[in-house]
């Protein structure tokens, strides 16, 4: 299942990250061991931000995923069940067979 988190750094936090050069490292493992499908990152409201794609095997993937970003960052995370158009084509042929 795919999922879009909207990721919020704690500014305290990343500048101290960025100050004594650890931010690269943290960033490019998280990375790593999420294998975004896609993956930007933006200011907003004067904050780091991020916008990652990724793929939730399961339920209990959300502690593995989110849990990086609070640990490293103190992040605010929002965590959004997204699809692609091949999805909702599916979603939607799945509704027409079942109005019918």
């Amino acid at each position: 299942m795919r999922a879009l988190l909207e990721i919020e750094l704690d500014t305290r936090t990343a500048n101290q990250a960025v100050t004594d050069g650890a931010m690269m490292t943290r960033f490019n493992q998280i990375m790593a061991d999420l294998r975004p499908e896609a993956a930007y990152a933006f200011p907003r409201n004067g904050r780091r931000c991020q916008i990652v794609v990724v793929d939730v095997a399961d339920e209990a993937a959300v502690v593995a995923i989110c849990e990086p970003f609070w640990l490293e960052f103190n992040a605010h995370i929002d965590m959004h069940i997204c699809m692609n158009a091949d999805d909702l084509r599916e979603g939607l042929g799945r509704v027409g067979r079942s109005a019918g």
